[in-house]
Order: structure tokens, then sequence, then C-alpha cells
């Protein structure tokens, strides 16, 4: 089931994914493409518990890349945007996979995907599922570049280092769990050792703080509410019961009416709400994996 990294080249930087399933052998099914969330030592590792429950149950071949800056990519120490991850992702499935696929992705990675379904002609992406995105009066709200610069330039790309200082401080293993717990996780016990092992493991190399440090400066805010209504193909939302927001302005949305806004706005949206918080496939793996079988209908 499990197959080592393989890797391609885009831009003359060297990329990873691994394949699960018969390596896109099959035409049964449409396979699956994961994009993983953007943070302190996350990457492709993330879906590993999604990938294995569904993976026990389902045929479809399932391709889980690292994002450049990430896992075992190259980590160019730039500023990343959504478009830029979008257009390595549009290279990976026009060269790599070669076929039609879905998009499951997670969290506030989900501009990456809105981004690549304007890249992609709409044949290329048969769905999408959304885990957990960000509120919707987040995802109206666009940052603005002045201040996005300023936070880049004067705390994370900082000559003094405060950036690097600041990295060091973040992937300690007592403020990861303590932030696990936070923002993340519905019930602290599942911040297992595995959880954090797996972040401290990805934040080792300091090159990996420049996608981080380009999600905190919010290079990825926009106001997205016409790119959301031009999404054609059916898209799955799921929430958990206990999803949060770390943004002010969607801290006074109810999970309903977040999901609410989600499905009235999205041209073919369905939505669920399942136990969990903002980790869906990692904290309630069972859960998740079931809503998006349902909706493959696999």
């Amino acid at each position: 089931m499990v197959n080592s990294s393989q890797f391609y080249s885009w831009q003359n930087f060297r990329c990873t994914y691994r394949v699960f399933g018969d390596n896109g052998a099959s035409t049964a099914t449409t396979p699956l493409v994961l994009i993983h969330p953007i943070g302190v030592g996350l990457s492709s590792a993330f879906w590993q518990r999604f990938i294995d429950q569904f993976g026990s149950q389902n045929s479809a071949t399932i391709y889980n890349p690292d994002l450049l800056g990430c896992g075992g990519c190259d980590m160019p120490p730039v500023a990343y945007y959504p478009l830029d991850w979008a257009k390595q992702l549009q290279y990976f499935i026009k060269t790599v996979i070669k076929k039609p696929v879905v998009i499951v992705v997670q969290g506030a990675s989900f501009p990456i995907a809105i981004k690549l379904t304007q890249l992609l002609e709409p044949h290329w992406i048969e769905g999408l599922v959304l885990s957990a995105p960000p509120a919707w009066r987040t995802m109206r709200n666009a940052a603005k570049p002045r201040q996005q610069k300023l936070l880049w330039n004067l705390l994370f790309n900082s000559p003094v280092g405060l950036g690097n200082l600041f990295y060091r401080y973040a992937r300690r293993r007592q403020f990861l769990e303590s932030f696990s717990i936070r923002q993340l996780f519905a019930n602290a016990e599942q911040v297992d050792p595995n959880w954090l092992e797996e972040l401290i493991k990805g934040a080792t190399d300091l090159q990996s703080r420049y996608a981080v440090f380009s999600f905190l400066a919010g290079f990825w805010r926009e106001d997205y509410a016409i790119e959301i209504a031009n999404i054609s193909q059916p898209t799955l939302v799921i929430f958990g019961e206990q999803s949060s927001s770390i943004s002010q302005e969607g801290k006074s949305e109810t999970v309903q009416e977040r999901l609410n806004y989600y499905t009235a706005n999205l041209p073919q949206g369905q939505g669920c709400i399942i136990p969990g918080r903002n980790v869906l496939p990692y904290e309630s793996t069972a859960d998740f994996t079931k809503v998006v079988a349902n909706f493959l209908d696999v």
C-alpha cells in the first residue's frame, strides 16, 4: 500500500510525493490529490491516518505531495503565495498524474485549491473536499499588502534574525503541544506523541520556516468570494462540531453558520458536521473517511 518517496522537478526545484494504492494504474476510480496544511512541522505526513483508513476500505489511488518549502521538497528562502503552490500542483497533476483528480484540502490551504481550479481546465478536477476551511468572514477579508510586507521584512525575514529565533521557539515540543490543544484538537488526548514527533521532525530544517512565515504574514489572505462562486465542481465542506477560528472576524460564526455560508456560495456545494475540531483527518479519521467515501460514492 505505501510507496517510498518519489520525485519530480518543477522550476528547477526538487519536489517530493508519495503514491498509495496501485500507483495510478486503475481507471475504475478517480485518484485523490491531498493538499496538506501549512504550519510549523506540517507536511504531507499530516494525511497518513486518513490514507491508512481510506486505503483499507477503498481502491482509489491517493497522491500525497509535499508543497514547496515543506517536507521533502526544496525549501527556497522566499515568500510563498497560494498561486505559487497552485502552479506547482498544476504541473504535478498534468505531468505526473496525467488524469483528472479529486482534490482534498485541509484548513487554510483552501486558497491553494481555489487558485488551482482557476489554473486547470474544469475537467481536470472532478470534485473537491474541504476539511475545516477558514471561517467565511476570513475568506472575505483581504489582508493589507503593506501590512503583509512589513510583517515579512521586519519580523519574519528580519536581518537581525528575529524570525529565526521565533521559529526555534515555535518548534519546541512544549509550544507545539500547547498550540495543538488550544487551537486544533477537540480532545487533548489526541495530541499524542506521534503528532508531536512528526511536527518536531518536520521543523528540524530551519529553511522550513519560510513557508510558515508566508502563512503567518497573511500572504494567503484575499477576498475569495467571486473565485469561490466560480468553482463549478461538486464540493464537499466538512466542519468539526467544535470548529474554531484563530482570526478575530471568524470567531463570531457558529459552526452551522459557517457551513451555511459555504454551501450557499458554492454552486455545487454540500456539507456536513462531524465530531472534532480543526484537524479532522487526524483527530476524527473514521468519521472523516466515511463522509469522503460517501461523497465520492466509492
